[in-house]
């Protein structure tokens, strides 16, 4: 049989019977279009509809089914009055109500003196019992087809529960059997199943409410191969291109001699890493992921300046003014004996030197631009750039970061630097198409994080604490998880805790949240960079990015309300100097088990790598909010935690999958995911 047969699952839903132009926009406007997307709607609950109650029997306002005798129809001839049916049981009576409503469809369905069963939502008025356009009526020869458990799935308004279940029963009893584009011995080896029983399993029977049942398992499977091989191709079309590339190392060399510190062995490594990559014939797309102060910036820098040795232009971009203007000083202060030109432009930079500085890259008389994505725009244009270095690139997804690659040519080597530990099964799916680079361990002058844990009644023995670290010239944090005081939520909030902490600390203390003005926050953040201020009061705006390495206190309130890998980011903006920094969790009292585990494991270790993985297993993906704003890929079957061995398996599958699979088989899993509009199976 054809591997399609016809196509079937890909054709328009047009081509079901009872789908006409009306039911056609209703799906439509669900994104179901093809058949395949209602093969792929799974049930999320069912309607129990299994039991026969008697009509003394009966629960208003809920859905029953029953079995009646049809004693009476009654269809007035007064306009906008609504047909009646009267039924009954051994134990009492029942209208059924209808509007609008053929009379000759009503007598075939509802035949006088017959039996029937009747399955709807039970009403009561003027003392009788009801039920309003019931969603089933059939003769006791078809019974089965409504006492049972039946799946439910997510409807738009305009289909109902028996006409979407009509719909999607027809495309499973019409279902080609697919040659399963997995081996057979694969498939029963790795206690899978075959692609068409999970399809059935999954629409029949209850199998869709675990995700860890076979028949979801192999969906998820599925899907998690598909998103693989989308990398895959992604990581051919950008590595494969050709560079014409002299590497030197002379100048990072030195540089390395006269630094104040040595290089970690993550450092070290990772640099070898990339030097290896700008080295070679094919282009470099690499992540370098480290642990808040772990060194990545120093490491992209000495990269820099290798490829600044070799003749090429370099830029390196952060997520704001105030670090990129770190990148900045710190660039410039490690090259200031070398005859490097180095540049710095945002949005705010005056025309007149933005045109200096647009001529000069031009002539590549720049050897390194700094600054904001305002580096991107596409008037900016470089005689000769090389090397592009992205910073907290996590606001970039797949295409982006493939949009990215080609900005500087076939000639441009790409490095992303990412500060947010992430979980192995989560970065095989966010970055597969990249080579990856990990700094794990820190540098030897950086003291832990001495991590204390406080009930919220015991903050008032705080306020010493903050004054002697005052004294002792230190800066503070202070963050709160929301901006304004709630109605619903007890939490606390930043501007009243600023209004509290002001008092003590008057024109100490400066505040910052998320609905600032961006100029307004970066005068704040100044403000407190330059120790004009000695407090600074926050929402989580502050959890990523900037070194502040003055800061050597941070207060987190309501922190068992924050996950894991939030409160390690959180902490880590302090302890970024040589002098001991602590952290203090402020939480309320009656706290949640998983709650204790966290601060537990917070107080335990300082791995943010390891902390990823925990903060995973605690909330589960579904909760990750902020990874899946990070611009994780949202997967429909899969989930990072449930289906981590799955992860594995695809992983090793898909690496030597173009020896494994013939063509057909490839466009049959890349279609059925919607893939094919990224990847060109037929390079495949």
């Amino acid at each position: 049989m054809d591997l399609f047969k016809k196509d079937f699952i890909f054709q328009d839903i047009g081509k079901l019977n009872g789908i006409g132009n009306k039911f056609s926009k209703y799906l439509k406007s669900k994104r179901i279009e093809k058949i395949k997307d209602i093969v792929l709607n799974l049930p999320y609950s069912e309607t129990d509809r299994s039991k026969i109650s008697k009509l003394n029997e009966l629960e208003i306002g809920k859905i029953n089914t029953i079995k009646v005798l049809v004693k009476k129809l009654n269809f007035p001839r007064i306009r906008n009055l609504p047909n009646k049916i009267i039924c009954q049981d051994e134990t009492g009576q029942i209208e059924i109500i209808y509007f609008n409503s053929r009379e000759g469809y009503l007598r075939k369905i509802f035949p006088l003196n017959n039996w029937i069963i009747i399955s709807g939502k039970i009403n009561f008025f003027r003392n009788k019992y009801q039920i309003t356009n019931p969603d089933y009526v059939t003769n006791l020869d078809n019974q089965d087809y409504v006492i049972r458990n039946i799946p439910k799935y997510k409807l738009t308004k305009g289909v109902t529960e028996k006409k979407y279940r009509s719909f999607s029963e027809q495309v499973i009893k019409n279902m080609p059997q697919i040659n399963d584009w997995l081996d057979k011995n694969f498939i029963e080896s790795n206690k899978l199943l075959n692609w068409n029983e999970a399809i059935y399993k999954l629409h029949t029977s209850d199998e869709y409410k675990n995700k860890s049942s076979l028949s979801f398992r192999r969906l998820a499977f599925d899907e998690i191969c598909a998103n693989f091989i989308t990398l895959s191709e992604l990581r051919i079309k950008i590595k494969k291109r050709k560079k014409v590339k002299i590497f030197h190392q002379n100048i990072s060399n030195k540089i390395l001699k006269i630094l104040p510190f040595k290089l970690t062995d993550g450092q070290q490594r990772t640099l070898e890493e990339i030097n290896l990559d700008l080295n070679s014939n094919n282009r470099m797309f690499r992540i370098m992921q480290g642990d808040v102060g772990s060194g990545k910036t120093i490491v992209s820098l000495l990269a820099i300046a290798n490829v600044i040795e070799s003749g090429y232009q370099c830029a390196f971009m952060g997520p704001t003014e105030i670090l990129a203007y770190q990148h900045y000083n710190l660039a410039k202060n490690i090259f200031k004996k070398l005859d490097i030109k180095i540049e710095f432009l945002t949005g705010k930079t005056d025309r007149k030197k933005k045109n200096e500085i647009l001529k000069n890259l031009l002539k590549g008389d720049i050897d390194l631009i700094i600054g904001t994505h305002s580096l991107f725009q596409k008037k900016i244009n470089f005689k000769n750039l090389g090397f592009v270095v992205i910073d907290e690139q996590h606001k970039f997804g797949v295409q982006q970061r493939a949009d990215l690659a080609e900005k500087g040519g076939t000639n441009c080597d790409v490095l992303l630097m990412s500060a947010t530990p992430i979980p192995r099964t989560m970065m095989m799916s966010m970055y597969g198409d990249m080579d990856i680079s990990k700094i794990k361990d820190k540098p030897l002058s950086r003291k832990k994080v001495l991590t204390l844990s406080k009930p919220e009644k015991k903050i008032n023995e705080i306020w010493n604490f903050l004054k002697n670290e005052i004294k002792k010239k230190n800066q503070i944090f202070w963050v709160c998880p929301l901006i304004d005081k709630s109605k619903f939520l007890d939490y606390s909030s930043a501007k009243s805790k600023y209004e509290l902490i002001n008092k003590r600390f008057p024109n100490l203390v400066g505040l910052i949240h998320g609905s600032l003005e961006k100029k307004e926050k970066e005068k704040i953040l100044n403000d407190f960079l330059n120790k004009k201020i000695s407090i600074l009061v926050s929402t989580t705006v502050i959890e990523v990015g900037i070194d502040f390495p003055n800061a050597n206190v941070i207060i987190i309130e309501n922190s068992n309300k924050f996950g894991l890998a939030q409160l390690h980011q959180l902490r880590g903006r302090v302890g970024r100097g040589n002098k001991q920094a602590t952290c203090i969790l402020l939480f309320k009292e009656s706290l949640s088990k998983n709650a204790v585990k966290r601060i537990k494991i917070l107080k335990s270790s300082d791995d943010g790598f390891l902390i990823a993985e925990e903060d995973l297993k605690l909330r589960g993906f579904g909760d990750l909010v902020g990874y899946q704003q990070s611009g994780l890929k949202s997967f429909k079957f899969a989930d990072p935690v449930i289906h981590e061995d799955l992860f594995e398996l695809a992983e090793k599958y898909v690496f030597d999958i173009n020896e494994k699979i013939n063509q057909q088989k490839y466009e049959f899993l890349l279609k059925l995911f919607d893939k094919a509009g990224i990847i060109n199976t037929k390079k495949i």
